[in-house]
């Protein structure tokens, strides 16, 4: 059954939606399971299995246009700042696995002792008061700066680069594209890592960049404007899911405190309120596929050039896969069964990193608090078309 009715709107646009999706996905799940928004012109998947079977089609549901749903970004140039997010293979093996070079679980792995000591430097600063902006002062400053120990930025440079990144992923009320500002913004960043490139080129340095610049297969290396997109992709995807999985993670925990008490108790759980969240209320809630080839749904023939949107956002709320899907417990058996970094060809490259700095900057922020409440009234949604989080979260904390 398909549905288009106005009691029963998907709108990415239409940021009250964003406040809580999640009444409308079940009604989706349950009466609309494959949906069809006439004025957008999509259709769109939220039970967990066909989301998962989507994900996992690379050939039929096609990348090569990216995953947003903003038209300007739908388009056979999306790769040149989605990097292979906007490919499909064999281009998307070739660029992803010459990456992957460079960006090893090994380099990880070293990057560990570093984001600790970033973590403590931005606590020891939101920490001088008792009430701060979760987002302004920890949050959003520590991804950035892992990115960008990453990849080489220097310090000097990277408050700017956020402001940029942030600037990118903003959208305006009633827009339904990408505003000019976002498109300024990343030019500029496109500028940066281009220079950036040029300078590694003549001046290696034991960081990600200079590590893409040497990687090299049976002869086959990255060019730069390759370098540069998936540094763009970096600061933007990574920085921005991150910072929204560390808020999402201190809401939902504040929201239900008895959760809580176990991790208190024991810090290394900590890693299965990461899960939850990541389940519970997912960063990336929408992503855009091509329809390549006609294909049938519940009954429904999609024919090549739509657009389907899958929702991961919908499927994690799936009572068919999940018992009591819309509470927040730490410690469910979740396993294979989360999306929020997909499935399949396209399993996202940072789901390790994301993982490892969540569960570091939770651990040191628990070790120094004894509890926190969070300022609901204070708190302040993104405004973004496909990723749900906050652009402000006041919390007050119980020092140790």
């Amino acid at each position: 059954m398909t549905g288009s009715t106005a009691e029963l709107v998907l709108d990415p646009y239409d940021y009250d939606f964003h406040e809580d999706p999640y009444p409308y996905y079940k009604r989706l799940r349950d009466e609309a399971p494959l949906y069809r928004n006439d004025d957008l012109n999509f259709w769109a998947l939220t039970r967990h299995a066909d989301v998962h079977r989507g994900f996992r089609n690379s050939t039929t549901l096609s990348n090569r246009l990216g995953v947003s749903l903003d038209p300007i970004s739908r388009t056979p140039e999306a790769y040149r700042t989605m990097s292979f997010l906007a490919m499909d293979d064999p281009d998307h093996l070739r660029l992803r696995t010459l990456v992957s070079k460079g960006f090893t679980p090994r380099r990880i792995r070293e990057l560990e002792p570093r984001v600790l000591e970033l973590t403590h430097r931005h606590l020891d600063i939101a920490l001088e008061s008792e009430s701060f902006d979760y987002i302004g002062e920890f949050a959003g400053q520590l991804p950035m700066d892992v990115i960008s120990e990453l990849v080489g930025v220097p310090a000097e440079d990277r408050q700017r680069l956020r402001t940029l990144a942030d600037a990118v992923m903003h959208r305006e009320d009633g827009v339904t594209d990408v505003p000019t500002s976002a498109l300024a913004a990343a030019m500029d960043l496109l500028v940066y890592y281009a220079d950036m490139v040029k300078q590694r080129r003549a001046r290696p340095a034991d960081d990600l960049t200079s590590a893409l610049l040497e990687a090299e297969i049976d002869g086959d290396r990255l060019r730069d404007d390759e370098i540069m997109a998936f540094l763009f992709l970096m600061v933007v995807a990574g920085n921005e899911t991150t910072t929204k999985l560390l808020g999402n993670a201190l809401y939902w925990g504040g929201r239900n405190p008895d959760q809580l008490t176990g991790v208190h108790a024991d810090h290394s759980r900590i890693p299965r309120w990461i899960e939850e969240t990541l389940r519970y209320d997912t960063s990336s809630q929408i992503l855009a596929r091509l329809v390549a080839a006609d294909v049938e749904f519940y009954g429904t023939t999609l024919h090549e050039g739509d657009t389907l949107l899958l929702v991961p956002g919908s499927a994690h709320r799936d009572e068919r896969v999940f018992d009591s899907p819309d509470d927040f417990h730490i410690g469910r058996d979740i396993g294979s069964k989360l999306l929020s970094f997909g499935s399949g060809a396209h399993f996202c490259l940072g789901a390790h990193l994301a993982r490892m700095e969540a569960r570091v900057a939770l651990t040191a922020l628990f070790e120094r608090i004894q509890g926190y409440q969070v300022d609901e009234s204070g708190a302040v949604r993104v405004h973004s078309s496909n990723v749900r989080g906050f652009a402000r979260l006041p919390i007050t904390v119980r020092k140790a």
